[in-house]
């Protein structure tokens, strides 16, 4: 069987992910093994990540808008409810801005639900 060398492309293989590793603390950032576990997790992280910032913006969202709300005297869920029946199509992201920055609109907003 011949003979296959590996020497080039097994080191661009570790010059990758040492590069990922930069910035971890410790045999994390110089060890080929050690950092290509942490960066396997660190990927894996991130993954997961982008989906749970996405849970957690609406979360912050729904928080803000039923804040607004109730200092208007109505509850989030009975201002949902009155935006869908006069078919007010706002989404979330919006109505958190508009509450947060201008709540005359918003008070607008919740009257002409009404």
């Amino acid at each position: 069987m011949v003979r296959v060398k590996r020497g080039n492309v097994a080191r661009k293989r570790r010059k990758k992910i040492l590069q990922f590793a930069k910035g971890y603390r410790g045999a994390h950032s110089r060890l080929f093994r050690v950092a290509n576990q942490q960066v396997m997790k660190a990927l894996r992280y991130s993954y997961v990540g982008r989906k749970q910032k996405k849970r957690t913006f609406r979360k912050i969202w729904i928080t803000r808008i039923n804040a607004a709300s109730r200092a208007n005297g109505l509850s989030y869920s009975r201002l949902i409810h009155n935006f869908k029946k006069s078919n007010i199509e706002l989404n979330r992201k919006m109505l958190a801005q508009i509450a947060v920055l201008d709540t005359q609109t918003f008070k607008e907003l919740i009257t002409s639900s009404q």
